[in-house]
């Protein structure tokens, strides 16, 4: 599990190791000779794999594979290697949790060896146009043709394949306003993508891709439904989980927003709350990578502070 964790914290350091250029370059310049594609069962015929970027999620078997986020292009070569290691079978499917590049980064690569990739209709809007993520100051150019999902969707899609009902839904805007959840029903297993970090303070895209603190929460009391003791849950970032760690995820998730929403009530300035050390109990625990604790606050106290204005 510390092996897992530590990959997991590499994987998401990659958001924030340059600034002041294209994202999108940095993730093709990089070198990524040293990163291994570890893979781990989930269930029959299911697995995670993990290396550099978002955990991707596999299903094998003779129907072909389908496949759930793909980390960095430069990665390609050696998760398709993975995967063939795994069976002979065509990638057939790829589906999108989101459109952030660590997920998405492979996208074109797939594409152009026939994959049919999947999301929904957020992604698409904003992978076929310039984005910036304001939190990192990072600029990502429109993704070729080659890279866009060809199967869009508003709200569910269901596949059938390999034995397994494969249900996809869209949540409200949580991590992004383009999140999906995927359901592998007979195997309960559920990849989570972005909306559960395990292990670690979740970033919320609330500036620049529509997320919201609010829909994170409502978004994981759906995958809290969802699950039983017995459901493997596979996170956007760290190790394999279950329920009773995404019971405390959502719990974090809502001390937290108490906390802010008193702040805001009160009247403290986003300077003030964070010298309040509002987190103090969870940062040991959840502060120690690419969202410390004082931006974890200050997504969450800039979020909240403006529905309240909104309301």
């Amino acid at each position: 599990m510390m092996k897992d964790f530590k990959q997991s914290l590499l994987s998401v350091a990659s958001l924030v190791i340059v600034l002041g250029t294209s994202a999108a370059s940095h993730a093709q310049d990089d070198d990524f000779s040293h990163v291994e594609i570890e893979t781990i069962p989930v269930a029959e015929d299911i697995y995670m794999l993990v290396g550099e970027g978002g955990n991707i999620g596999i299903l094998a078997g003779e129907e072909g594979v389908f496949m759930v986020d793909n980390q960095f292009a430069p990665l390609t070569e050696k998760i398709t290697d993975v995967i063939a290691a795994i069976t002979p079978e065509p990638i057939r499917f790829l589906v999108n949790t989101h459109w952030h590049f660590d997920h998405t980064g492979g996208n074109e690569n797939f594409g152009n060896a026939g994959t049919v990739i999947v999301a929904h209709d957020e992604v698409y809007a904003r992978m076929s146009t310039d984005q910036f993520i304001q939190a990192f100051q990072l600029a990502f150019p429109a993704s070729p043709p080659a890279a866009l999902p060809v199967i869009t969707f508003n709200d569910t899609v269901t596949f059938r394949l390999n034995g397994q009902t494969i249900n996809i839904f869209h949540v409200e805007p949580a991590h992004t306003d383009g999140d999906s959840i995927v359901h592998f029903v007979e195997a309960d297993v559920i990849h989570a993508g972005d909306i559960y970090f395990n292990g670690i303070y979740p970033f919320i895209d609330s500036d620049s891709s529509g997320g919201s603190v609010t829909g994170m929460i409502a978004a994981t009391e759906r995958l809290l439904a969802l699950a039983d003791e017995d459901t493997k849950i596979i996170p956007g970032h760290g190790p394999l989980s279950n329920r009773a760690e995404l019971e405390a995820y959502l719990r974090m998730l809502v001390d937290v927003r108490l906390r802010t929403e008193s702040a805001i009530a009160q009247g403290l300035t986003l300077e003030e709350f964070i010298a309040s050390n509002p987190t103090a109990d969870y940062d040991e625990a959840l502060g120690r990578s690419f969202i410390s604790p004082e931006q974890f606050q200050t997504i969450f106290y800039q979020d909240l502070a403006k529905q309240d204005l909104d309301i």
